[in-house]
């Protein structure tokens, strides 16, 4: 029975140095997970803030793009407001030299068209 106690005790020693090496394994193993994940938390950090950064780039050329289109249409339409206004300039004086000259014609153009509107529009 002595060479049974023996066994049980070395069984014992064996599964307790065992057990502490797979504790000790169990523990390094939780470690690594725990460094691994701060790492991976570091690179999405990282790579958030990058994301973030060239979205706000994208959106500051975005409106810069927008705000010098809104520029150049606002130039353009000021440019095409000074041509018409400078084309009815241009007639209003045209209309009044002609009147001047020929106020006869003038007065009986304005009757003929006169009375073609107002038989087109009894029609």
């Amino acid at each position: 029975m002595s060479s049974t106690d023996g066994e049980i005790g070395m069984r014992n020693l064996t599964d307790k140095a065992t057990s502490e090496r797979l504790e000790k394994d169990i523990a390094a193993v939780k470690n690594d997970i725990s460094a691994l994940t701060d790492q991976i938390t570091d690179v999405l950090n990282n790579f958030a803030g990058t994301a973030q950064k060239q979205a706000r780039r994208g959106y500051r050329q975005a409106r810069a793009n927008v705000d010098a289109a809104v520029d150049d249409m606002s130039e353009r339409g000021a440019a095409a407001m000074d041509a018409a206004q400078d084309a009815a300039y241009g007639i209003e004086e045209s209309l009044e030299d002609i009147i001047a000259q020929r106020p006869l014609a003038t007065v009986g153009l304005a009757l003929g068209l006169g009375f073609l509107i107002g038989a087109a529009w009894r029609r």
